[in-house]
């Protein structure tokens, strides 16, 4: 199997994945469209079996999780190209998933992600949160950050991630990026971050908070003076509170949105949608945490609705709602009107009508 010429054909149409499927030929996902690779063949079961054993290369820890869990989070080196791979099963039979990660980091300015999430970068101490759905670029923002405050802060930082994807080297900043997982530098998320405590890191980022564990470590860390830097599938700033509030019992809730409170500072949530320029848009909705939120947050039940009307109603501290996001694009004609409305529920078409008037006003369009 000669892997490689897919992943340069990849690299030749400024794909962002390859999926490798047996009984499929090899598939190139370009601005969100799956294209075949010209001139190749389908893909049988012996394929993919030596795909797997070429990609593993018998490293005992490696293939010991794909057996027992039946899946494999990995990274590929190839031509100084990054490539994070995921190996899973369709059938008994392997099915690779791999994800191109450039060597040029985009910078947070062209990536489209508002300014704000980069000044809160100079807080102290607390927690921001980088969410959204899968593909929806989370892990580039998150590095675009990373590499801000390694060129613009003295401050020593510690990632940890599941696999590394960007390699960063040391400039104004100290960096250090440790991999999750079994036989590699920290078995857990969690265990990595109760370690971060003695390596007297000033910010942590945390590749993914997907657990109740991970999340007491990082507000224990929060909370003892240091930045945390985290992400979280969710798909809006609502849902991401929600979602930590939910990791713990209804007993424990009242505490933790006590602590929570307190320790956010910001939630970005991101979503990626194919612009008329064919190329990928970000649209962002940002969350600053201030006494309104925090007050929300506190509250014995909480409402989604106020959170985002909190969001709406504090624009000037640096907020930015999701209809406002989406009614910039559009009246900058980066998105169809058609587009922005599926983003959103029905009873909020009229709300995204009046914000596309009030811009269009404004911008004398």
């Amino acid at each position: 199997m000669n892997l490689d010429k897919y992943i340069d054909e990849a690299m030749k149409l400024d794909a962002s994945d390859v999926h490798l499927i047996p009984g499929n030929k090899p598939m190139l996902r370009i601005a969100r469209d799956l294209v075949p690779v010209q001139g190749s063949k389908i893909l049988t079961p012996d394929d993919m079996f030596e795909i797997y054993d070429y990609l593993v290369k018998g490293n005992v820890d490696k293939d010991e999780v794909f057996n027992t869990t039946r899946r494999l989070d990995m990274s590929y080196v190839y031509k100084d190209i990054r490539l994070r791979v995921n190996i899973s099963l369709s059938d008994e039979v392997p099915i690779v998933t791999m994800r191109l990660i450039k060597n040029e980091l985009p910078t947070y300015e062209s990536l489209g992600v508002p300014d704000i999430v980069r000044r809160m970068t100079y807080q102290p101490q607390g927690l921001i949160l980088v969410t959204g759905k899968t593909n929806s670029g989370k892990t580039t923002t998150l590095n675009a950050l990373i590499n801000y405050i390694n060129e613009n802060q003295n401050k020593k930082i510690l990632t940890l991630e599941n696999p590394v994807e960007y390699k960063h080297h040391s400039k104004k900043s100290l960096i250090v990026q440790k991999e999750v997982g079994k036989g590699r530098d920290s078995l857990t998320f969690s265990d990595g971050v109760k370690n971060s405590l003695r390596e007297d890191c000033d910010i942590l980022v945390i590749g993914e908070i997907r657990d109740k564990t991970t999340m007491e470590a990082a507000i224990e860390m929060a909370e003892s003076g240091h930045l945390v830097i985290g992400t979280l599938h969710t798909k809006s700033c609502a849902e991401t509170i929600d979602r930590m509030i939910n990791f713990y019992e209804v007993r424990d809730q009242a505490s933790i949105k006590y602590l929570l409170s307190a320790l956010l500072k910001l939630v970005v949530s991101q979503r990626l949608l194919k612009g008329t320029d064919g190329k990928l848009v970000l649209v962002p909705e940002v969350m600053v945490v201030d006494n309104i939120v925090a007050g929300i947050i506190r509250k014995e039940k909480l409402s989604v609705s106020e959170i985002e009307d909190a969001i709406q109603s504090n624009l000037e501290k640096g907020s930015i709602g999701l209809i406002n996001s989406l009614a910039e694009l559009f009246v900058d004609d980066k998105i169809t009107l058609e587009q922005a409305k599926a983003q959103i529920e029905e009873k909020n078409i009229e709300t995204l009508n009046r914000t596309i008037m009030q811009l269009k006003i404004k911008k004398g369009k």
